[in-house]
């Protein structure tokens, strides 16, 4: 289930607004933590992340482990950030923040909801106060906030849904 933006109320930077997917998956959660807390696995269905590594000698995710990240797309070529893993609760939820921890540029991660029926695995990635790409877009069209923020959570919920669509082996 993707969670789009509310078309209706008007997106800003402001408001440190969010969007997320949620799939139900027929899987365990400690099955799907060790796939979700691994920092290349997004990279694996993103067409702009292209991958990460730890940093400060970290060996994988803990509140204040740090990693490299590498990101490419057509609008600001390829770029690097430091991002830091801000919420660490095996097997329920990761959150890390990118840029800043203290004023970040965005916040993702992930959550994961056992049930009956399987796991609802959750993928958020909300906009921080801190400067990024997006701000720099808004910097230089200011009147078309809104819209730059809506094509980019459009743009993120398609590789969300890809990184869950490869969790679910129903997907095939």
């Amino acid at each position: 289930m993707t969670e789009p933006a509310d078309e209706q109320t008007p997106l800003r930077v402001a408001d440190r607004p969010s969007t997320s997917v949620t799939r139900l998956i027929a899987r365990p959660a400690e099955e799907l933590w060790a796939i979700v807390s691994d920092i290349e696995f997004p990279a694996r269905h993103s067409r702009e992340f292209l991958g990460a590594e730890w940093l400060d000698g970290a060996e994988g995710p803990a509140v204040g482990a740090r990693f490299l990240g590498r990101n490419r797309n057509e609008h600001f070529g390829e770029w690097e950030t430091t991002s830091t893993i801000v919420e660490f609760e095996p097997p329920h939820r990761l959150t890390w923040a990118v840029g800043d921890p203290e004023m970040p540029g965005s916040w993702w991660g992930f959550t994961l909801e056992e049930g009956p029926d399987g796991t609802a695995v959750t993928q958020t990635y909300r906009i921080g106060l801190g400067r990024s790409g997006l701000t720099v877009a808004i910097e230089r069209k200011p009147d078309r906030e809104h819209d730059i923020i809506a094509g980019r959570f459009a743009d993120r919920r398609v590789d969300m849904e890809r990184n869950l669509a490869a969790l679910d082996p129903a997907a095939d």
